[in-house]
């Protein structure tokens, strides 16, 4: 008899993928379970910070999203309607170095086809679409779908978002909060923006109740705009799902009077992406049995740090780093007692990176103008007159190195 270790992972995002990943490298086997029927060509961006490339570096794949992403010049901010930069932080070339990792972006869809592609060339079969998870039973460690089958397994990983049906089924946990906020989305090809096209930088251009996000997400010329707004809408307007399509002259009005950077990305768009920003407090437990929760079902944050993907990165290591090849366990307590020190290992920094996302909604927010000069002109002293501090703050994000911390934590 095989003593294999079976991993069932519910969610097939970047966290669910990477902790499939992650895990079968250590010897588990590993099936990985998505509700959707395919994989949809998500057309988004993301933001990989330094923090996050490292494990990618470690899983092989840094090489790929090299290949495929961008490298912005700095991090900046900028005011909405003037232009008027508040700092600039280099990082193309100053990343490797001081936080030992590039910072890259990257289409979404090219992400989790890289995680996909290189799950699948070690394990053909450990993904499953169209198979929607109704029930966890924690204490054997197995699943049933929506179709009524079961799968029974050693290990259940909740990687299924922000709105995760297992956090609600085994924690009592309040439901997610509309934050006030709505976002649009859009990517767009450079080449129809001509001189309006964004800087090549992560640039925050903010403003009175709103901020928009530009920047470059391939060398084949992508561009991508993300804007938020304070504005509440009825509910039967919301939108939980980040694609569904709004109004391009709502969007307009949202950003009138802005740089031409942001307004002609808007204008050129093929569709726009609305959905209503919801927030949650962090879970305060995260195992129930042999079931854990990671990524947006254990912590999700705000975009306002673009942190997301890369703090499911971290748990999708720190995760398989802690339980090896899970032969050590010697029953399911000892199992769940590795979960607990997964916890412990991540739960404050994922608190923290979630408190830093929601304080920067409220900076890029600033409405009065006596607010926005006293925090902007901070902001700017601070980037100009003394980069090197403005550089510290980012280094307990971008230079953690989880796959440096993980090994620590002892397997069982």
């Amino acid at each position: 008899m095989s003593n294999t270790k079976r991993a069932l992972i519910i969610g097939a995002g970047i966290t669910g993928l990477a902790t499939a990943l992650t895990l079968s490298r250590r010897g588990w086997s590993v099936k990985v379970f998505e509700r959707t029927s395919a994989f949809e060509d998500v057309g988004a961006g993301i933001q990989l910070a330094p923090n996050g490339m490292k494990v990618l570096r470690a899983l092989g794949l840094e090489g790929g999203i090299l290949n495929r992403g961008f490298l912005p010049e700095a991090l900046e901010m900028r005011l909405g309607k003037s232009g008027r930069r508040v700092f600039s932080i280099p990082v193309r070339h100053v990343a490797p170095y001081r936080w030992c990792a590039p910072y890259a972006h990257i289409h979404r869809a090219d992400l989790v086809a890289l995680l996909a592609d290189s799950l699948l060339a070690a394990a053909p079969d450990a993904l499953r679409l169209g198979a929607s998870v109704q029930t966890v039973d924690e204490a054997k460690g197995a699943i049933r779908l929506s179709d009524g089958s079961e799968e029974g397994g050693d290990l259940v990983v909740a990687a299924d978002g922000f709105r995760s049906g297992v956090r609600a089924q085994l924690f009592d946990d309040p439901p997610p909060r509309d934050t006030g906020m709505i976002a649009w989305r859009a990517v767009v090809p450079a080449q129809r923006l001509g001189r309006d096209t964004p800087p090549e930088t992560a640039c925050v251009w903010a403003g009175p109740g709103r901020h928009a996000v530009t920047y470059h997400l391939s060398k084949a010329g992508l561009v991508n705009f993300v804007g938020i707004v304070e504005r509440q809408v009825a509910h039967s307007e919301q939108y939980e799902r980040w694609d569904a399509e709004g109004a391009r002259q709502e969007a307009l009005a949202d950003f009138e009077g802005w740089q031409p950077e942001v307004t002609t990305l808007i204008e050129r768009a093929d569709s726009l992406g609305r959905w209503t920003l919801f927030d949650r407090p962090p879970s305060r437990a995260w195992v129930s049995g042999c079931a854990v929760l990671a990524g947006d079902a254990a912590h999700p944050m705000l975009p306002t740090m673009a942190q997301g993907g890369c703090q499911g990165l971290e748990d999708a290591w720190a995760l398989a780093a802690g339980l090896g090849s899970g032969n050590s366990f010697r029953d399911a307590a000892a199992l769940s007692a590795a979960l607990q020190r997964f916890t412990a290992l991540r739960q404050p920094r994922t608190e923290e990176i979630q408190r830093r996302a929601t304080r920067n909604a409220r900076d890029f927010h600033h409405r009065s103008g006596a607010e926005a000069l006293r925090a902007y002109s901070a902001l700017w002293l601070g980037g100009n007159l003394l980069p090197w501090a403005a550089r510290a703050r980012l280094d307990p994000i971008y230079g953690y190195d989880i796959t440096a911390e993980a090994p620590s934590v002892p397997a069982a």
